[in-house]
């Protein structure tokens, strides 16, 4: 595997042996730093194209110059792309692009992801002229369907050691610590946060499982306890009142046991509520659980869309909160109480404008893009794809899309039990070109040492990472908070929303908040 990594004479003198013998040289390259699964099948496609398959990587001081990239060391990238079985050679690049390689390399073919096959990007088109040029070929990998996280952190994820020195890492270079995140914690009470969205009704079913059924080969179980939690936007909401803040709460209700039941527990957890009743009925989502493992889910409720007058009387009480809000926090779970209109109308209404927006989808009818000019969105990586129709494309050009169409200034995208990708635009100056074009991304494992239930980990995620930046911290800072308020939520049954305190607790027992920063944390820009 180390002598997959060669110089470029060396690189330069195997390709001209292979072409000597007739072999066809193929050539890839890119920075590798998070390598989507994704990259590994565009890298066995262009195996495929010939016999000898040279990848180059783009090296350490030519990757977005700030101080977050890049996040993996060179050297790393290279034993990691030299440890696939479809690399033959692996060439450090020092350049920013690839096409001074191409001038003495001149690859039979030259392979590039699907995303770039209508590219405009004036360095792809130099790198495409000269590989034609010099009579090469320019393909484009068809690559396959894509949910999962990145090839290369499950590698490294099966180390504790390296997780543990990665995690220091990420810690010291962002000044995340102890202290300052309790300081940050501390100033959530400061805070009057709107939460906009469909309340839902969380039911688990807790059974036990007997046998098969006689009738068909079914699973017979027994029914042992219903639990009912409020779900959707109603915990995104009793997530930021436990965290400290004042929480006021917008969503669409119904006139009937369940509406009321839901009001009173939100009232209870001192969130102040307009829950007009314009639905037939609450939308439920019950799940049937033998013993922590959920063998079965069932929905029940029709998106119902708000008549203009309601929207008006949302807009209204959302106007005369009193001093205004800090954040606002939107969740559209696609039952209709979120429509652009509406959105754009509440931010025009608001005594104000919050220093935060944050939006979140969940299910296929939830909308992300209509969350424009906000300051984070937080996505899944299947939601985020399925919201672009982009299921082949690396991660981080389809986190640049969604953020170039929606004009969001960061983009967190969940990985389910892998964690997140945290992006960032190079530049927060709306007038500086980098602001089109560069992203920032840093990985950050999940905080979780078990999962009891992945329920509610978004909305967690959603509350304390808007409370954090709200409350001053900066991108990562946040971002870590609103992780940490996830591994807290998975590691219990149900729905059950995070306090303050139990934030306070888990942070003190982790290693990697000892280490002094290195430097203080940034303040974000919104």
């Amino acid at each position: 595997m180390a002598g997959k990594t060669v110089s470029k004479s060396e690189l330069i003198e195997r390709a001209s042996c292979a072409r000597a013998a007739g072999q066809t040289v193929v050539h890839c390259h890119g920075c590798f730093d998070i390598v989507h699964p994704g990259h590994v099948r565009y890298l066995e496609f262009a195996r495929r194209q010939g016999d000898l398959l040279i990848v180059s990587l783009t090296g350490d001081s030519q990757i977005a110059k700030g101080d977050q990239r890049p996040y993996i060391p060179q050297e790393l990238r290279a034993e990691n792309l030299a440890a696939l079985a479809a690399v033959d050679l692996v060439y450090i690049n020092p350049h920013p692009t690839a096409s001074a390689l191409l001038e003495e390399l001149k690859p039979d073919v030259y392979v590039k992801g699907r995303e770039y096959e209508s590219s405009t990007d004036p360095a792809f088109a130099q790198e495409r002229e000269i590989v034609t040029r010099n009579g090469g070929r320019v393909l484009f990998s068809s690559g396959d369907v894509v949910f999962s996280s990145t090839r290369l952190i499950e590698v490294l994820g099966q180390n504790p050691d390296l997780e543990a020195e990665r995690m220091v890492m990420i810690c010291r270079r962002h000044g995340i610590h102890r202290e300052s995140l309790r300081d940050v914690i501390a100033r959530f009470v400061d805070l009057r946060v709107l939460v906009v969205g469909d309340v839902i009704l969380d039911r688990y079913v807790l059974c036990d499982a007997v046998d098969l059924a006689n009738e068909a080969p079914m699973m017979s179980l027994t029914r042992l306890e219903d639990r009912t939690y409020v779900g959707g936007a109603g915990v995104v909401a009793r997530h930021v009142a436990a965290l400290g803040a004042k929480a006021y709460l917008f969503s669409a209700a119904a006139r009937d046991e369940a509406a009321t039941a839901v009001r009173e527990a939100l009232e209870r957890d001192a969130v102040e509520c307009h829950l007009p009743p314009s639905r037939p009925r609450l939308p439920e989502k019950t799940r049937f659980l033998v013993d922590t493992t959920k063998v079965m889910r069932v929905e029940d409720g029709q998106s119902s869309p708000l008549d203009c007058a309601t929207e008006a009387q949302a807009v209204a009480w959302a106007a005369s909160i009193p001093g205004g809000v800090d954040a606002v926090i939107f969740c559209d779970f696609g039952y209709g109480t979120i429509s652009p209109r509406l959105v754009g109308h509440l931010r025009q209404a608001l005594a104000g404008p919050p220093r935060v927006v944050t939006g979140d989808i969940s299910g296929p009818r939830g909308n992300l893009m209509q969350f424009t000019n906000a300051t984070a969105l937080c996505p899944t990586e299947r939601e985020l794809r399925s919201v672009l129709h982009d299921f082949e494309g690396g991660l981080s050009n389809v986190a640049w899309n969604a953020m170039h169409h929606t004009r969001a200034r960061h983009m967190i995208v969940t990985l389910g039990r892998k964690g997140l990708v945290v992006f960032d635009r190079q530049s927060q100056d709306v007038s500086d070109p980098d602001w089109k074009s560069r992203l920032l991304g840093e990985y950050l494992p999940t905080l979780a040492d078990h999962v009891v239930d992945p329920l509610g980990a978004g909305d967690a995620l959603l509350a304390a990472t808007t409370l954090a930046m709200a409350a001053g911290a900066g991108l990562m800072p946040s971002a870590y908070l609103g992780a940490a308020a996830a591994a807290i939520e998975v590691g219990r049954l149900g729905n059950v929303p995070v306090d303050a305190g139990s934030l306070r607790r888990w942070l003190a027992g982790r290693l990697e908040l000892s280490a002094p920063p290195r430097k203080a944390p940034t303040a974000l820009t919104v």
